[in-house]
């Protein structure tokens, strides 16, 4: 690895990549490089671009680690740049700052000395004693974010006038800090969320840092996966800066209750041949078919080898530095398909040693096909040998929306018949359910979850059309009361499945992304977020925060073990693009003896049988209000068309 820490004294080795250890007489560099290298070199800079090396030392190799001992004080260390220069056999690979390298000069060729511990915020050793306890990742409501998108926009769409509660501008568009303000914490605290899921926030590859010019990309390109990434920072020139600028953003955020999950992509690197991985260790972390190409199971042009040692270690090691130095709670494997069970499962249970409520979840698939056994992956249906890691729900999400592969093409929202078994299936959170054929289900023949918390619930992610834009290409001519309407019911469904609920920032405000399939590098004027239909849709906002509201109050909607769901979730008659469920015998101790759910997506309204009873409105026709909207009495109630129906008794 390629660890940059600063101490008084020699700590213990605990792990062999790359690694600066810095005492007040001398620093001490480690690399993990071939033992069989004809020579390694480490080139000290006093600045992270450009200009020659102050110091170039020959390091020696012992028991295949590379260390290098330069005795000088340590204020003459803090600030110094490194790379280290790998020679092999007859070539000579570039410069690389290694592969755990902590602090990186702007564009990232080069690492830095740094004092972790001055960039600290206040309270930061306090930090974790802010968030609530939560008894299990059903409690979770997850809001996928971009750090460029959230805040880019704010002060183009909105006047201080149009909304009421202070400060409405930020200071920091496009930046890590813009989230820790208030306007920003107000917002999220508003709609309900409690934990933001951050798309790839280390050091990136595409986004030239050293310029002003926009430049957009999602960042599923790593370079150095444990720094954070430059352009989100306030100063790119300045390592420490980075650094600071995301723990502020942590600790603004767990103030405010909020938890903060990291998007990690170790399943391939930007390119191979200037990747630190190959210019360290050339093919040793990378994955090669039978005829010596590299395999491209990422769909990227590589994958990374996660079953071999050191690549396992790599990822471990990873994951435990964004735990321990920037408080991260959770995180988001990118195509977890890519890698081996054994290294998730492994990941799993270091995790749990710090932390056992920290959210692993991932893509339960790969974008081709992997150099390693598929019986061996991390995909969907692998799940059940990887316990308490989750996987996304593409049955629920294209049951409802319609597929992947057809942007054209509806489903349940645009009232087409034939995914109603599996609605039902992503409603019971991927379980084995009693009621749910699961030769009906779209893309699975057998339950994939053992437990509900296995599986993310979700209609749109950054990946493909968002909601807004989905509805409008599969339903021509849709109406904005129409789409609004539809736009209500697709979250219904997903924040009353017994899943871990996830929604992508921007669809509380009728987000879109014009049209744009595949946003990665379009520009900010594509990926914002409309700010203005805060004003303009207010309803909209109103129903979100509201039915999160309802989930977080009745734990029947998130019971978070299977044999609880099997036992209290009961699937009424389904009719064609009408599903409905109830949720019995005060489900979880909630304080509703029986809750009813019906979600109607066809034009028509729609008459359901129900227990006879007398019930009380809590959802209805695009409202919500939890203390009531009237009550409906016998053993039928009528549902309005593409809308949904919540009562209990």
């Amino acid at each position: 690895m390629a660890t940059v820490m600063l101490m008084q004294t020699i700590q213990a080795q605990q792990f062999d990549f790359n690694e600066c250890n810095v005492e007040l007489y001398k620093t001490t560099f480690r690399l993990l490089a071939p033992p069989d290298a004809q020579e390694v070199k480490l080139r000290l800079y006093t600045q992270g671009v450009g200009g020659k090396p102050i110091k170039t030392i020959k390091m020696t190799c012992e028991n295949g680690i590379w260390t290098a001992v330069v005795p000088m004080v340590k204020a003459w260390m803090v600030g110094k740049y490194y790379t280290f220069d790998v020679l092999g056999d007859k070539k000579n690979w570039k410069e690389t700052p290694g592969v755990f390298a902590k602090a990186v000069a702007v564009n990232g060729r080069r690492a830095m000395v740094v004092d972790l511990e001055a960039t600290n915020p206040f309270e930061w050793e306090r930090d974790r004693e802010k968030l609530p306890a939560i008894k299990s990742p059903a409690d979770l409501v997850i809001y996928e974010m971009h750090i460029r998108d959230f805040s880019i926009a704010r002060n183009i769409h909105l006047d201080p006038s149009e909304l009421n509660g202070g400060r409405v501008c930020t200071d920091y568009p496009g930046k890590f800090v813009a989230l820790g303000e208030n306007w920003a914490i107000n917002h999220l605290k508003s709609l309900g969320v409690n934990a933001v899921h951050l798309l790839p926030s280390f050091d990136f590859a595409s986004v030239d840092e050293s310029s002003d010019e926009p430049r957009y990309n999602w960042g599923y390109d790593p370079l150095n996966y444990n720094v954070p990434e430059g352009s989100y920072a306030t100063n790119a020139y300045d390592p420490a800066t980075r650094i600071r600028d995301f723990k502020t953003m942590v600790s603004k955020l767990h103030k405010a209750g909020i938890r903060v999950i990291l998007d990690v992509v170790y399943n391939h690197t930007f390119n191979v041949e200037n990747s630190n991985f190959q210019l360290t260790w050339p093919d040793h972390y990378y994955r090669k078919t039978a005829d010596g190409k590299y395999s491209n199971g990422s769909g990227c042009g590589n994958e990374t080898a996660s079953e071999r040692q050191h690549m396992r270690d790599f990822m471990i090691e990873s994951v435990k530095y964004w735990i321990n130095e920037y408080h991260i709670d959770g995180f988001r494997f990118d195509l977890m398909g890519v890698h081996d069970i054994e290294t998730m499962n492994a990941i799993r249970a270091e995790v749990d040693k710090i932390n056992p409520e920290i959210f692993i979840y991932g893509e339960g698939w790969s974008a081709g096909q992997c150099a390693y056994p598929a019986e061996k992956l991390g995909t969907k249906a692998n799940i059940p040998n990887m316990p308490r890691i989750a996987a996304f729900s593409d049955e629920l999400r294209d049951a409802l929306r319609g597929p992947f592969d057809n942007d054209n093409k509806g489903a349940f929202l645009a009232g087409i018949p034939g995914e109603e078994e599996s609605l039902k299936y992503g409603i019971a959170g991927a379980i084995s359910h009693p009621q749910v054929d699961m030769t009906k289900v779209n893309y699975t023949k057998q339950a994939w979850a053992t437990q509900p918390t296995q599986m993310i619930s979700y209609v749109s992610c950054h990946d493909d059309l968002c909601l807004t834009d989905r509805l409008r290409s599969s339903i021509p001519g849709i109406t904005t009361d129409e789409l609004i309407r539809l736009d209500l019911l697709a979250q219904t469904a997903v924040f009353t499945s017994q899943g871990v609920p996830f929604i992508l920032s921007g669809e509380e405000m009728l987000r879109d992304k014009k049209g744009v399939h595949n946003s990665f590098e379009s520009p900010d004027s594509v990926n914002e977020l409309e700010w203005r239909n805060m004003v303009r849709y207010p309803n909209v906002f109103n129903y979100y925060s509201r039915l999160i509201q309802m989930r977080k109050n009745h734990p029947a909607f998130r019971l978070a073990d299977a044999e609880k769901v099997r036992q209290a979730l009961e699937f009424l008659p389904t009719q064609p693009c009408t599903v409905a469920f109830i949720l019995k015998d005060n489900a979880g101790g909630d304080a509703w003896k029986n809750i009813i759910v019906v979600l109607n997506a066809s034009k028509e309204t729609r008459q359901v049988s129900i227990p006879n009873g007398k019930y009380t409105v809590v959802c209805r026709n695009g409202a919500i209000d939890e203390k009531g909207m009237g009550t409906v009495n016998g053993a039928s109630v009528q549902v309005e068309p593409q809308s949904a129906l919540i009562i209990h008794n």
